[in-house]
């Protein structure tokens, strides 16, 4: 069976090394770029299944890489976790909603960030049915809009509702507020950060001890955690 192909986007390398020594000791196949240029004509050629993109780097920034990424209907599938400084928490909402899947801040563990990838990777396999929702033991019918936590049904507003399936659908992913605003309510509806926050404290209610599953990302949004990470 194939690995998985990762692109590695650093200018810093000796940061390379050590991400590159670490994915090669999983048997991914690693490629190497130290500025966006190059990133995007390893992307064109090798079609990675994952980029790891760091945000400023040299010629063109990781912002406008991740955006043309996703913008290539040959790439658009390509899945990016941005590398990211600390004090960069405004480019991280942007890369998230520019379609990335997720982000480790610098400095980082080698262990947490290979468990990210594979996380990451990985989603990609799950799959779900159009009516039917399964996931650490919460189940969503969807036909029936019913929620079962442990066998019990749980009555959830029409908002809470949609707010769990469309975290729920993605684990591991984090989601800006107005990623979730666009998904729940549909692009363009007002809706304030503080509605966003209020509605996920009542839905953590009303799912008890599950409602732990639903992660704040302190200065970015909210994640369904992945158990399997």
């Amino acid at each position: 069976m194939s690995m998985s192909k990762v692109l590695i986007v650093e200018d810093e390398e000796d940061i390379r090394e050590l991400i590159h020594f670490h994915l090669y000791k999983q048997k991914y196949t690693v490629f190497e770029a130290g500025d966006g240029q190059a990133a995007i004509d390893i992307i064109r050629a090798e079609k990675p299944d994952l980029v790891l993109l760091d945000i400023m780097i040299p010629k063109i920034d990781g912002l406008e890489v991740c955006r043309q990424i996703k913008a290539d209907k040959e790439t658009e599938s390509t899945k990016v976790i941005f590398l990211s400084a600390k004090g960069e928490e405004e480019d991280i909402v942007k890369g998230l909603e520019l379609g990335a899947e997720d982000y480790v801040a610098k400095p980082f563990s080698p262990k947490i960030l290979i468990a990210r990838v594979k996380a990451v990777l990985r989603r990609g396999t799950k799959k779900t049915t159009e009516s039917q929702y399964s996931y650490a033991g919460i189940q969503i019918d969807d036909a029936k809009k019913q929620v079962f936590i442990d066998n019990e049904e749980k009555k959830l507003t029409a908002a809470e509702y949609l707010l769990l399936k469309f975290l729920i659908s993605s684990p591991g992913n984090v989601y800006t507020r107005a990623q979730i605003v666009n998904n729940v309510k549909g692009e363009n509806h007002a809706v304030t950060d503080r509605a966003v926050d209020t509605q996920v404290v009542s839905l953590r209610k009303k799912m008890g001890e599950k409602g732990k599953l639903i992660e704040t990302v302190w200065g970015v949004g909210y994640r369904f955690k992945d158990n399997e990470a």
